[in-house]
């Protein structure tokens, strides 16, 4: 398995991603660090080859273009993609690849715990992670392994496919900017493409890291991501941040069109932020 991980800031969170896998019961075939907008750092590993690649955008973070890096890289392999603030568990790999011997023609995707502020420190273990994580609130959707799983339930934080089933849903839009909509855009794709998207059971750990409710720190990426979805899939993404968005006076919305009011003022994005516990 080759996993691929996509990176702007977060050093330690990378680091913790390495040590897992090298805690693997599956030695991965490498590591793949797409660095966005910054300097590739100076990151090995003596378990397994780790390989550095740098994309800059000046409009914002090029998730869509790192990530379709898989595509140049190895264009027909098993690719396990990791959010860089996750920590594989150690049969994560192992999971992945056996779903994926089962069913090569599907995206499989995992499953996720979230860690308090703290949990990562020097010294974690598995099990500690187990006790101190948060299930995903999602995970009552789930009906068991090699289960299909609503397609707009997708999220690229903890995924696996082919490079060939990647060719076939096209890879993500590059024409997404910065932060929203572009992981519901790939799962449409994908099943217009007749890919379907299945429950696996590798796991995945979710460093803290400050967030917003509603992320009104990436206002100005959701709403043009949300007008360019619309477009294409005449239907909405995001709506519980735009229905956020609606209620504090942000946005006038319908079935048709967007239209911002006023942008959220930098005292609006501060009483956003979720404080760490």
């Amino acid at each position: 398995m080759k996993v691929i991980t996509l990176v702007h800031g977060r050093g330690t969170h990378l680091a913790n991603l390495i040590r897992g896998l090298e805690l693997s019961s599956l030695t991965p075939r490498g590591l793949w660090i797409v660095h966005m907008n910054e300097a590739p750092g100076p990151f090995s590993s003596h378990v397994f080859p780790i390989h550095t690649l740098r994309v800059d955008d000046p409009g914002g973070l090029p998730l869509a273009k790192a990530r379709n890096h898989v595509a140049t890289i190895d264009p027909v392999a098993p690719w396990v993609f990791l959010d860089v603030d996750c920590i594989p568990a150690h049969d994560l790999l192992a999971q992945y690849r056996d779903g994926l011997q089962a069913q090569p023609d599907a995206l499989h995707m995992g499953q996720v715990r979230y860690l308090p502020q703290g949990a990562n420190g020097a010294g974690w273990n598995e099990a500690a992670l187990y006790a101190q994580g948060v299930e995903h609130a999602l995970a009552r959707f789930r009906s068991g392994p090699g289960s299909a799983l609503p397609h707009h339930l997708f999220w690229s934080l903890n995924f696996a496919c082919t490079g060939t089933v990647f060719a076939r849903i096209g890879g993500f839009d590059e024409d997404y900017r910065g932060y929203g909509g572009e992981d519901t855009d790939f799962a449409f794709r994908a099943r217009r493409a007749g890919v379907p998207v299945l429950d696996n059971a590798a796991m995945a750990f979710h460093q803290y890291h400050p967030s917003y409710d509603p992320p009104l720190n990436h206002f100005a990426d959701i709403i043009v991501n949300a007008r360019h979805f619309h477009r294409r899939w005449g239907v909405w993404p995001m709506e519980g941040w735009l229905h956020a968005f609606t209620e504090q006076g942000l946005l006038r919305w319908t079935d048709e069109h967007l239209e911002i009011i006023q942008a959220p003022s930098a005292e609006d994005v501060e009483r956003a932020l979720i404080k760490g516990s």
